[in-house]
């Protein structure tokens, strides 16, 4: 039976605990330094206390130590890896080749996506070092996912289903270390993927005016998990180690009833990677949390509306159009209702988004605090803050617990009460009782309130009728959730650092740089003498490379059907500041690279 793996971010230790009571499977957190989000560290304390609630719904808890390692960095990695071993961690993902040219403790290691793994070669090759699972590039259709499973079918795939999109291949962009001095492999990255650029030609011709030609709408994958499950993916990844608590509740909540459904269709051949059951007091509904629009990206192959040109920001679920404006106020004509505090927003005539607070609701007329000076009859208008489906998340909104049956039975010199392969008895007389006690003990042993657990039901020896006093029930009872809880271990066996396979580093790239080698230990492991990184040296290569492709998006791409263009190559991208990058079409690997002039 294949068990599945609904995998959550963690901003917090707040977060991580919400994801696993939402529905997590397992969840994703930052340690102090060396995680791919710099403004998401946690302590191992934190992560101490998270790994303990985990584990007792048999989830699991992976820390990123994804970014790539300074000579001076070394030793500190080592020892913070101890120590998430020692605090009961179950993975670690991992860029930095360096890494495994340490004496590590025998903790599972995942290929983070920063290693850029979209071949079977690569794949294969990163299994043979070790790797207890790799995280698939963001861009591979379910075709590619496919063939990887059929190829490297002993590797376990993680692919990413919902959140923000990076536009280039992840591990292969430096220009935000070229324009800011702001490595992403450093877990700094300054979003040059979210800014505006003007678009040029050749003879400079101005071809776009100040859009956000490279900002791609958020990944959401709730209505094709199954595709991706038959694909060979075993591990379902939600992005977002920078998104708060509501979010993380909202979108953990509904995958994870999405994957139910499918189990329940299919309970011979899938089940859940962790135990319990969540009961929700609220309905998710992924269109009220941040998003910048959905796209299922290149899942089935190109297609056009994947990017969102006119602003990064969230632009949230459509309610409506503007109908008809006063001097204070307007109406829209649809069906959603609105609550005072809501945030709306429009894309106005110069492809900017506006947004405003509704203060006060009567119907369909809202007041804003200040009426839009762009706000005309006609407008699509979008939520993004919904004040009321805010106010439900901040409250508790779901409860996980874990099914027990218990079963009670007489020992020489008292009685034993058993769950889940634990048993725990204490010393009683044995009191025939005087009427019947199966009732009396059922509620009193059923009373799991304050713990994980709730009893399905309680069975007895054939012919049990004995008395046995509250208090006795109450320490069974007490004993074996004890006797439980202690049972909450680490969840992966991994590969030891004995017994891990010879390898040989392929040539990969024709960029040095493009290895991200920043330590004497990822020289090694590469068997070069040089650290060759970008953030050390430079390179005269691309600084993006992207399946993603502007020409295709503008429809100009032969290739797949687009009209001819009229406009001379290169094209280029220009910031405000007057900095442009060129742009290659590389059409033999279908792919957009990005040059620093």
């Amino acid at each position: 039976m294949t068990q599945l793996e609904l995998l959550a971010p963690a901003k917090n230790l707040e977060c991580g605990i919400a994801a696993i009571n939402h529905g997590a499977d397992a969840v994703y957190i930052g340690a102090p330094r060396f995680g791919a989000r710099a403004a998401a560290g946690n302590s191992v304390d934190d992560i101490r206390t998270l790994c303990q609630h985990a584990h007792q719904f048999a989830a699991r808890v992976y820390v990123t130590v994804n970014t790539i390692l300074y000579d001076d960095e070394l030793q500190a990695t080592q020892q913070l890896i101890q120590q998430l071993y020692d605090v009961g961690v179950d993975a670690i993902l991992v860029q930095d080749m360096g890494i495994l040219k340490m004496s590590l403790p025998p903790i599972a290691l995942h290929a983070s996506t920063q290693t850029d793994n979209r071949t079977v070669d690569k794949i294969r090759w990163l299994h043979s070092l070790g790797f207890h699972r790799v995280v698939l590039a963001r861009e591979l259709s379910v075709d590619e996912i496919t063939e990887i499973h059929h190829q490297v079918p002993d590797v376990e795939l993680e692919v990413f289903v919902h959140g923000a999109l990076c536009v280039s291949y992840s591990g292969l962009c430096y220009v935000s270390q070229h324009c800011f001095q702001r490595s992403a492999n450093r877990g700094d990255c300054a979003q040059f993927c979210r800014m505006k650029f003007d678009l040029l030609d050749a003879d400079g011709h101005e071809l776009e005016h100040q859009r956000h030609l490279l900002s791609l709408k958020d990944l959401n994958q709730l209505q094709h998990l199954e595709e991706l499950i038959v694909a060979g993916a075993c591990s379902f990844k939600i992005e977002g180690r920078l998104k708060d608590v509501a979010y993380v509740k909202n979108v953990v909540a509904a995958y994870s009833q999405r994957l139910d459904a499918i189990i329940a269709k299919q309970p011979n051949s899938y089940c859940r990677a962790s135990k319990g059951r969540v009961s929700y007091s609220f309905t998710p509904n992924l269109k009220k949390t941040f998003n910048r629009g959905f796209t299922s990206y290149f899942l089935h192959g190109r297609q056009l509306d994947i990017f969102s040109p006119d602003t990064p920001k969230a632009m949230g679920e459509f309610v409506g159009t503007v109908k008809e404006l006063r001097r204070d106020s307007f109406n829209v004509a649809g069906t959603a209702s609105f609550a005072n505090g809501d945030g709306l927003c429009f894309i106005n005539a110069d492809h900017e988004l506006e947004g405003f607070r509704v203060n006060r609701v009567q119907g369909n007329r809202l007041f804003p605090f200040q009426m839009p000076q762009n706000l005309h009859a006609g407008l699509a208008l979008y939520r993004n803050y919904d004040q009321e489906f805010e106010r439900l998340l901040s409250r508790p909104t779901a409860e996980r617990k874990l099914p027990i049956s218990m079963h009670l039975s007489t020992t020489d010199d008292g009685f034993c009460l058993s769950a889940n392969g634990m048993s725990v008895s204490v010393p009683c007389e044995h009191q025939v009782a005087n009427k019947p006690q199966h009732d009396n003990i059922q509620r009193q042993l059923s009373k799991l309130g304050g713990t994980v657990y709730e009893c399905a039901d309680v069975t007895f020896d054939d012919g049990f009728a004995y008395f046995i006093p509250n208090s006795v029930l109450s320490e069974l009872r007490r004993l074996l959730v004890d006797a439980l809880n202690g049972d909450g271990s680490r969840c992966v066996m991994p590969m030891t650092q004995e017994n891990r396979p010879q390898y040989t580093p392929p040539h990969i790239y024709d960029y040095p740089y493009l290895y991200n080698i920043a330590n004497r230990l990822a020289a090694d492991f590469y068997g070069t003498k040089d650290t060759t990184a970008y953030e050390l040296h430079g390179g005269d290569g691309p600084v993006m490379q992207c399946r993603y492709c502007l020409r295709y998006a503008m429809g100009h791409c032969v290739k797949h059907g687009g009209l001819k263009p009229t406009y001379k190559y290169p094209l280029y991208l220009r910031l405000a500041d007057g900095r442009r990058f060129r742009l290659e079409f590389d059409c033999k690997h279908c792919q957009m690279n990005v040059y620093a002039e």
